[in-house]
């Protein structure tokens, strides 16, 4: 699609707009408010900037400036001169393209640090008074691209939080495993592929495990990763189960662990009788799953899963398997150890995963269950699906881009919005605006001076089309792990 068009219609015209003698329009990123973002989420992760912009530098590159002049702008004037019942003039384009790059400087926080709410994340200025313009022209597709990779990412932060703390309690020794604890299975309801990498390389910015295969490629391609950057297990699928027949799903757990003689294999073992799996055929099957090289992962797939992976009863020892619940279960025909916390750890050759509807609240219910009755918070795998990472918007976090200063006719002017009509979250700052850290949090400083904004922590990492610094994954992991 020609780079023009991809904004909302209503920038089109922005241009005639502003005041005759316009120069420059500086505008912010920043999330407003976490009204609508889960329990615990007061902060936001700065993450997905550098995969943005440089998203956006390759689109106008393939999609603009490397096509001819003429046919780019007959396809724009064609178009929006339908679109808006007037003769389109796009000699404002037709500069952009001679001039064969963007005219724009992008400074951003650190990537990977924690950001409090109504802190600015990312500035963009125009370098060019001939485009004026372009700032703000830029924010529907700048808008659309970065407020998902920052919002799982945070939301992520978040999960991990949860698990570091109860395997602090219960079970400290393996306190790496968190890593994988929380596994992305968002893919299959993500709002397309470019959603699913957007959201999936949040995740993985903090988690190792995920099912998002395309994470892999989007974190080489924008964040130079290396060697491994995500993981997953052998696992089967209900398709699979069922092609095995009702009538001997026993015999199709014999012949997987035949398959996969070594390594994690997580069976989805809800198809149809969750219980008698565990209470029947595990039993039979135990020999075969302690002798084999590996770890057999019991998967269910449907339920309430607090009650599924913990039981009804808060308490051991209940008469019934729902009482008992997925991990007890486990124990009662596997066993394990008792740790140095007092706590019970399965037997290494089994495990548990659970994979559906599960949310933040959940994740610290199943993990505060299992800490009730005595067992490590490390019994079991959570996946996290497309509630989570899907089921959010632009508002999860409040995040706008708003422009605070123009300069007219060579004159500074610092611009503000206060609706009289809202509760002060669309209140934006005022003027030039400078981060800066203070302890381990960031503060805002606006009405700065023009010295004074190149000052702080928002750095320029790209401008009039070339990167100016760039940061890799492992930098972006290492700096998160500082705040879990």
């Amino acid at each position: 699609m020609n780079s023009i068009l991809v904004t909302d219609g209503y920038k089109t015209g922005h241009h005639q707009q502003y005041p005759v003698g316009t120069e420059e329009v500086y505008s912010n990123w920043t999330p407003r408010s976490n009204t609508y973002a889960p329990k615990g989420c007061d902060k936001v992760v700065s993450f997905g900037q550098q995969y943005v912009i440089q998203w956006l530098h390759n689109y106008f590159q393939d999609h603009f400036f490397s096509k001819s002049k003429s046919e780019v702008c007959k396809e724009i004037k064609e178009e929006l001169s339908l679109y808006l019942g007037t003769d389109y003039d796009v000699t404002h384009f037709e500069q952009l393209h001679e001039l064969q790059y963007l005219p724009i400087r992008v400074k951003s926080l650190p990537e990977g640090v924690e950001v409090p709410i109504r802190i600015p994340m990312i500035t963009i200025v125009n370098t060019h008074k001939d485009f004026y313009w372009i700032t703000n022209f830029l924010e529907t597709i700048l808008s659309a691209m970065l407020w998902q990779p920052m919002t799982s990412a945070s939301i992520a932060l978040q999960y991990k939080r949860i698990f570091k703390h109860w395997a602090l309690l219960t079970d400290k020794d393996h306190i790496d495993f968190i890593d994988f604890q929380g596994h992305d299975f968002s893919m299959r309801g993500m709002g397309g592929l470019e959603s699913s990498i957007a959201s999936g390389m949040g995740h993985a910015s903090v988690f190792l495990g995920s099912d998002t295969l395309p994470v892999i490629r989007g974190l080489r391609s924008y964040y130079k990763a290396q060697g491994f950057v995500i993981g997953s297990v052998n696992a089967t699928e209900h398709s699979v189960m069922c092609a095995g027949t009702k009538d001997d799903e026993i015999g199709t757990f014999k012949t997987l662990m035949k398959t996969y003689p070594t390594g994690i294999l997580s069976v989805v073992s809800d198809t149809w009788d969750l219980w008698k799996v565990l209470t029947e055929y595990l039993p039979v099957l135990k020999e075969e799953i302690v002798n084999r090289d590996g770890k057999l992962v019991i998967r269910p797939d449907s339920g309430d899963p607090v009650a599924i992976i913990c039981g009804e009863n808060n308490q051991l020892g209940g008469e019934t398997p729902q009482e008992k619940g997925v991990v007890e279960l486990l124990w009662d025909v596997f066993g394990g150890t008792i740790n140095k916390q007092g706590f019970k750890v399965l037997n290494p050759h089994i495990g548990a995963i659970y994979g559906d509807s599960i949310t933040i609240e959940r994740a610290e219910e199943i993990c505060k269950r299992l800490h009730d009755k005595g067992f490590a918070s490390t019994s079991v795998v959570l996946g996290i699906g497309s509630f989570t990472y899907q089921f959010k918007t632009r508002d999860t976090f409040g995040f706008a881009m708003k422009a605070t200063s123009v300069v007219v006719d060579g004159k500074r002017r610092e611009i503000f919005k206060d609706p009289i009509t809202d509760n002060g979250v669309k209140k934006s700052a005022k003027g030039l605006l400078k981060v800066i850290k203070v302890g381990d949090t960031y503060e805002l400083r606006d009405e700065v001076t023009e010295q004074e904004e190149q000052e702080g922590e928002l750095k320029t990492i790209y401008e009039n089309g070339i990167f100016k610094r760039s940061v890799t994954l492992e930098e972006i992991r290492n700096r998160i792990n500082q705040f879990i």
